[in-house]
């Protein structure tokens, strides 16, 4: 079956990260695991690395500037999605993981969950250890926006709760990777989850914490009622910049600038990924770097890959953020992949490849 047969692979992904957001400490296996996620239909075969996925020397890069001159990764930024991973955590635990990560130069962990599955129970507090004994900061975590379940662990059901797991953490960045379609795809129903949102940021503010949306591909498509009007810039006007930031899913941003560079009557819209984050940097401190190679025969225009095997720039991207004035270390550059061939391989090789980038003289 061809992997663009899935209807929407977007809403599919979505809908398989937000079964993976689990509780805290004490939640079942099946918080961690949920259903097996969908193909992509955005997602191709990685190309998996040669030699063992665990072990040896890193091969170098395929791609990218390298040599001489200063690396275009600033020194400590550089973490991991742990959605990429979730087939290790679930079945090694996050201990045999994070000594990976450590291997392979991962300074950061992102979470998309707090248990390990099949691996057995862990509490916060030693999830929060393990991390630092391997030298990882955790420097935030997804947590769903909204459900029908009055108890389910999202932002609108259970915001204390969201946010005490997250203090206890000691995370910085508390956000969720789902999009503000809860009242619909019209203008004023953005307002209403921009106004959700400034909620959310209110009170992560309250206790030293940065609330974040991590965009897909729909949040740069047009509002139903008023097709002139982009609704990633109703999310922008509407939410208050300083209680509410973004994280910026490079990959989906240019899948979003192959669907929506017309508007739907076919008039152009066109618009770049990086001008949003050079007019406001200061409302991305994260941002998930991912890869794809260019297709223009995929109804979304790119193919996932592992970082430096795609044709997305990141010498380029990165380097125009963190030249910016004050801005060299103020973000957080996140490698991920939603359904890596083999997830360790990923992790090695997209460190290896950004690690590898030099600025250009």
């Amino acid at each position: 079956m061809s992997r663009f047969s899935q209807p929407d692979p977007e809403l599919g992904h979505r809908i398989s990260r937000r079964g993976m957001l689990g509780v805290a400490a004490g939640a079942t296996a099946a918080a961690l695991l949920g259903a097996a996620a969908p193909a992509n239909a955005a997602t191709g075969n990685a190309t998996a690395a040669t030699g063992n996925a665990t072990g040896g020397a890193t091969p170098p890069a395929a791609s990218g500037t390298k040599g001489r001159g200063r690396p275009v990764l600033p020194p400590g930024r550089l973490g991991i999605q742990l959605y990429s991973l979730r087939d290790k955590v679930s079945t090694l635990g996050f201990g045999p993981v994070f000594a990976e990560l450590e291997r392979y130069g991962y300074d950061e962990v992102e979470f998309a969950g707090y248990t390990q599955g099949s691996a057995g129970p862990i509490t916060l507090a030693q999830l929060k250890r393990l991390a630092r004994n391997h030298g990882l900061n955790p420097i935030g975590s997804h947590v769903g926006y909204y459900s029908d379940d009055p108890n389910a662990y999202t932002f609108a059901q259970n915001l204390t709760k969201v946010l005490d797991d997250a203090q206890a953490l000691g995370l910085k960045h508390i956000g969720t990777a789902s999009g503000p379609f809860r009242y619909g795809s019209t203008v004023d129903a953005w307002k209403r989850a921009a106004e959700d949102f400034n909620t959310y940021g209110a009170a992560a503010r309250a206790r030293g914490m940065k609330f974040y949306q991590h965009n897909h591909s729909e949040e740069f498509s047009f509002a139903t009622d008023n097709p002139k009007v982009r609704l990633y810039d109703i999310l922008l006007k509407e939410t208050d910049p300083d209680l509410v930031h973004l994280e910026m899913d490079i990959y989906w941003a240019y899948v979003g600038q192959f669907r929506f560079s017309k508007r739907p009557d076919g008039t152009p819209a066109p618009f770049e990924p990086l001008n949003y984050v050079l007019r406001h940097p200061d409302r991305y401190p994260l941002f998930h770097v991912k890869d794809g190679e260019s297709d223009p025969s995929n109804p979304y225009g790119y193919n996932m890959t592992d970082v430096g095997d795609g044709d997305i720039d990141y010498q380029r991207f990165i380097s125009a953020v963190t030249r910016l004035r004050g801005h060299r270390m103020a973000h957080h550059w996140q490698a991920e992949h939603d359904n890596p061939a083999e997830s360790f391989t990923f992790a090695r090789r997209s460190s290896a490849h950004l690690h590898s980038l030099r600025e250009r003289c």
